[in-house]
């Protein structure tokens, strides 16, 4: 049987955000107001609740999480989040 005491991060009934991307495409997770990391793919998800004691959460489907600016497969690179460049003419 494997260990049952809850993760000290996590509260007694866990809320997880992901959070918008941010500039460079990553993702911070959080529980309770604290981060548990940042992730850059759906893996990392899986990886950070797996080091809180939640390996058995199924990240794209779980009520325990709560995607905000995008869901589990939004994933946006460095490209999709830049200002797209400044297009006006050049002078002779």
């Amino acid at each position: 049987m494997g260990d049952t005491t809850p993760h000290p991060h996590l509260t007694p009934y866990p809320h997880i955000v992901v959070h918008p991307p941010a500039r460079d495409g990553s993702r911070r997770v959080t529980e309770g107001g604290v981060t548990l990391g940042l992730a850059s793919h759906l893996d990392d998800v899986v990886d950070l609740l797996r080091g809180v004691g939640l390996d058995r959460v199924e990240v794209e489907e779980s009520d325990l999480i709560d995607w905000r600016g995008g869901g589990a497969d939004d994933w946006p690179d460095l490209t999709e989040l830049t200002d797209p460049p400044d297009h006006r003419p050049q002078g002779p």
